[in-house]
């Protein structure tokens, strides 16, 4: 079956970097829309960064500048660049098929931003 993991979160002081990946399994993963979203304790789903399957990329107002979304088909790997941390990107981070379905979801790896 389709599979994404995420790996890469973990703890980091505000202001730091971290990268997060996602890698793909069974799946034509170049023809596909892909996307990271985030959750917290107590909040909804939102959504973070997203790539079309020809890269066109699009961010939400909260990380504008400081994350960066971006893909590498011949690892079949989705990644986001997180720069210039702050606490409340704090979250659960999970990444996504965004075109097609059905949808498909990664576990989620863990981000804690604090110092």
């Amino acid at each position: 079956q389709v599979n994404l993991v995420e790996s890469g979160g973990g703890l980091v002081q505000p202001g730091g970097s971290l990268r997060l990946s996602c890698a793909a399994s069974r799946i034509i993963f170049s023809i596909y829309a892909m996307g990271w979203y985030r959750q917290s304790p107590g909040k909804q789903r939102e959504l973070v960064a997203t790539i079309t399957a020809g890269g066109i990329t699009n961010y939400a107002d909260s990380v504008k500048g400081r994350f960066t979304i971006s893909r590498d088909n011949a690892k079949k790997t989705l990644y986001l660049q997180m720069n210039s941390l702050k606490p409340e990107d704090t979250a659960v981070y999970y990444c996504k098929t965004n075109s097609g379905r059905p949808e498909y979801w990664g576990q989620g790896t863990q981000v804690t931003v604090s110092s």
